[in-house]
């Protein structure tokens, strides 16, 4: 039986390997958030190696002669079909792939495998949501057509016994019968392989956009952002501390405030006439505060920048590079604020100092406290100049608004008496 050329003979074996890498690493992709950045690189790099791969497979397909087929009626009608609509799959996912990219909002540079620039389709931002349907609609497609043209294949050498498979292999010897397809299961293998450990479920439903309120105080909590973190005792000062003021006698020590779980810390910023939301998973807060005497506050808030998400994979792995946060050298950022005033009441204003991305610059937060005693709640909100930090500072950050929102609420409760 007549052997297609060498050339196609590698082609075809390498595009399905890469094929089946793709296939396995995409479905769980979605899923990864900020932790899936690298492999959607990685996933965008195959992908174009995939198109470049299938262009040439065409172009030996009108080089070289090929073997006439084996198959005629509505059986080779069908494996015609087939074999054109997986053309269409090798080409048309790579295309619609590089398109969402290029309509994404935020543009997300791609370097094939770290090293080559690949420049975005000039394509509309309109174009965005037909792109992602149909690179969607494309892999499910393909998928069904591989599985076919596998199934197909099968059938010829084992069922029918033409010996097909030897059409495409370079000579015929068992060893590579069983080595060659055996490729493309390493190749399925290794796209799971790679894939990350499951993220514990309390770490998973940290990362949504969140612009809410944020009770207050000490310790560790859950929340983001940097330069809010005022917390200090509720405003509507008590009758007891209104009337102890008023006979003079001394001002109690300040109440440190311990944060319980379950507070948020969520920032926003406009792109385009649209808004990007988005929260961090990870802050601790230490908060010394007399609610009736706001200026006996002591503030000290401490954020992981690492745990930055908009919900979004891309979106998320740029946070952490040097455009954004620049975490890999500024871990972390850090808002401190020594007293507070009353501006309501229940509000109150603090004047402080915000580090961020190697530079310290003055930051003010405004909240409300609610709550009497022991336990309290605070919400409040502040507006950061992101390019005082150098925070999105490269293309992708073109149509981002000059100033952040950043939006907090959490609960505390004053630490007992004597416990360190």
């Amino acid at each position: 039986m007549r052997r297609y050329s060498r050339i196609a003979i590698f082609l075809h074996w390498a595009i399905a390997a890469l094929l089946a890498f793709q296939i396995a690493l995409g479905w769980a992709l979605e899923d990864l958030g900020a932790r899936g950045f690298a492999l959607f690189q990685l996933h965008k790099s195959v992908g174009i190696s995939i198109l470049l791969l299938t262009l040439a497979r065409v172009a030996v397909r009108y080089w070289k002669p090929r073997p006439a087929p084996v198959e005629g009626g509505w059986q080779g009608a069908l494996a015609k079909a087939v074999h054109g609509g997986l053309y269409l799959f090798m080409l048309g996912a790579p295309l619609t792939g590089w398109a969402l990219v290029s309509t994404a909002k935020v543009r997300v540079p791609t370097l094939i495998f770290g090293v080559v620039p690949l420049p975005h389709l000039p394509l509309p931002m309109s174009a965005h949501e037909w792109a992602a349907g149909g690179h969607s609609l494309l892999a499910w497609i393909g998928i069904a057509l591989f599985a076919l043209h596998v199934a197909g294949a099968l059938r010829h050498h084992f069922l029918l016994d033409d010996g097909l498979l030897w059409r495409m292999m370079p000579s015929r010897s068992p060893v590579l019968l069983v080595a060659l397809p055996a490729l493309i299961a390493a190749g399925f293998g290794l796209g799971r392989a790679i894939l990350p450990a499951p993220a514990p479920k309390a770490a998973a439903a940290i990362a949504k956009p969140v612009p809410v309120p944020v009770p207050v105080v000490e310790q560790e909590a859950p929340a983001p952002v940097p330069e809010k973190v005022d917390n200090a005792a509720p405003a509507a000062g008590s009758a007891e501390g209104e009337n102890a003021a008023a006979a003079g006698e001394p001002v109690a020590q300040p109440s440190s405030w311990i944060v319980q779980p379950g507070g948020s810390i969520g920032f926003s910023v406009g792109n385009g006439g649209e808004t990007i939301s988005g929260s961090f998973a990870k802050w601790t807060a230490k908060i010394v505060m007399d609610p009736d005497h706001p200026d006996s506050a002591d503030i000290r808030v401490e954020i992981d920048l690492a745990s930055a998400s908009v919900g979004d994979s891309y979106k998320d792995g740029m946070l952490a590079g040097d455009e954004f946060f620049g975490v890999a050298a500024h871990p972390r950022a850090i808002f401190t604020a020594k007293g507070a005033e009353r501006t309501g009441a229940n509000n109150y204003r603090a004047a402080g100092t915000l580090t961020l991305k190697g530079a310290s610059k003055p930051q003010s937060i405004r909240f409300t406290l609610s709550g009497t005693g022991k336990a309290r709640k605070v919400s409040g909100s502040a507006t950061i100049a992101r390019a005082a930090f150098d925070v999105g500072n490269g293309e992708s950050s073109a149509g981002l608004d000059p100033k952040v929102a950043v939006s907090f609420a959490f609960s505390a409760r004053a630490k007992p008496a004597g416990m360190d």
